[in-house]
């Protein structure tokens, strides 16, 4: 039999999925848990997630050194033996923050799983925040801000948020390396107090979950409540004031490569047209086949990589497009991304070009529930989104439902190219 490498196999329509839900349950201190059963292997996944983050605080740098320093010391454990009874037992401590959220997550074998969550549950109910941690630990930050701020995709990025969001704004001020120093355990304590409670947090346990598993969460975590719950927690308005200016160059003198940012604040993830909206920005940048991708890359040749992405933020979302390239290329790329805008809303899109689109999101959408632990990221993203339980069944039914004339009538609405703010780091030409 010989094979056709030439001829592309027909494209057909995904075929449905189930997408597995949360066992949810009440601790006895008021800690909700969500539970997803699955998977073969002895290994579990616990998600402490905290509300706080970024945008709860508009000094820099607070959220994210208070939940790095979680693991530098706690009531009953050196730093040292933190890490060496972690190592023992096979388990390891992931530690993040996103703009809403902060997040502890344990990894551990089922064996050992009482042991590694003992040594969790104390840093997380009694953190010390020693001095001497907190130096190094804001040292090492430094550094890795210093090599960051030398990239032009850091510079345009920043720049790009501080005319999206404003000076006033989390997302849109500027942090220095000098904030840094603005920091000391005082304050990273009182942020701490305010957030890390047991009313302020949603648990998630996944993987290979057993009765078991769920009696060591409620004794070490949920038994009773813990942290200063008196300090309840509110999320911040902070006001978005959007530049008016839509062009801004920062010079980089002898940067090989010029880093583009254009954007806009749009419709928020609750909105009704949001599903379909994201249809058409993967129409046009949101996967290797995009439209993008084929002119700029493959035709012109002028970047290696152009994306357009949708991302939630608060009440809004943002609209983006990256690319970086050469610097002689910029001009030629700002003009190409207005056209392909243009045709988006001057034309329909083709029958077959939309179900290839709306394939890979199905695909893509179905990859999100294979297992248990990317089952949970998905069901994170529902909460700390604030969408309700049926986002997933919703979003799948739009994709399924957007055809040729939906997208020329979001294209016309929401896709409007004198609306894009551009930033291009670089050297000037």
């Amino acid at each position: 039999m010989v094979l056709d490498r030439i001829t592309p196999p027909k494209v057909r329509p995904i075929a449905t999925f189930d997408i597995p839900f949360p066992e949810e349950r009440v601790l006895r201190n008021g800690m909700p848990l969500r539970i997803i059963e699955a998977g073969t292997e002895e290994v579990v996944r616990l998600d402490v997630v905290v509300r706080g983050g970024h945008m709860s605080v508009l000094q820099p740098f607070v959220a994210l050194l208070a939940n790095r320093m979680l693991r530098e010391g706690s009531l009953h454990y050196a730093p040292s033996a933190i890490a060496e009874k972690l190592d023992y037992y096979g388990a390891s401590v992931e530690l993040s923050v996103s703009l809403k959220h902060e997040y502890v997550t344990l990894y551990a074998l089922n064996k050992y799983f009482p042991q590694s969550l003992a040594i969790v549950a104390d840093f997380l109910r009694h953190p010390t925040f020693p001095e001497r941690e907190l130096r190094t630990v804001i040292e090492t930050n430094k550094q890795y801000f210093r090599i960051m701020e030398e990239k032009v995709s850091t510079i345009s990025q920043k720049n790009i948020n501080r005319m999206l969001f404003g000076d006033r704004h989390p997302l849109g001020y500027n942090a220095e390396l000098e904030d840094f120093d603005r920091i000391d355990v005082d304050l990273l304590k009182d942020y701490y107090q305010k957030h890390y409670h047991s009313d302020n947090c949603t648990l998630y346990v996944s993987g290979r979950v057993t009765p078991q598993i769920v009696s060591c969460i409620e004794e070490y975590v949920g038994n009773e409540s813990w942290g200063e719950r008196s300090l309840k927690f509110v999320a911040p308005a902070y006001p978005i004031e959007t530049a008016r200016g839509k062009h801004c160059f920062i010079e980089r003198k002898e940067a090989v490569q010029s880093a583009l940012k254009m954007g806009f604040l749009t419709i928020p993830c609750r909105h009704s047209d949001y599903a379909k909206f994201r249809v058409l920005v993967v129409l046009l940048g949101g996967y290797f086949g995009s439209r993008l991708m084929k002119n700029i890359r493959e035709k012109k040749g002028y970047t290696y990589g152009i994306e357009a992405i949708l991302s939630p933020v608060s009440d809004e979302s943002v609209f983006l497009i990256s690319t970086e390239a050469a610097n002689e290329h910029v001009p030629a790329i700002l003009r190409e991304v207005g056209r392909e805008i243009d045709r988006l809303c001057e034309m329909n899109v083709g029958q077959k070009e939309l179900e290839i689109v709306k394939n890979y999101m199905l695909g893509d959408f179905s990859r999100s529930f294979e297992g248990p632990f990317s089952s949970t990221d998905a069901w994170i993203y529902v909460e700390t989104n604030g969408l309700d339980a049926d986002y997933y069944r919703r979003m799948i039914e739009e994709i399924h439902s957007v055809d040729r004339y939906d997208i020329l009538r979001l294209a016309q609405t929401y896709l409007c190219k004198e609306n894009l703010i551009e930033v291009v780091a670089g050297e000037k030409l």
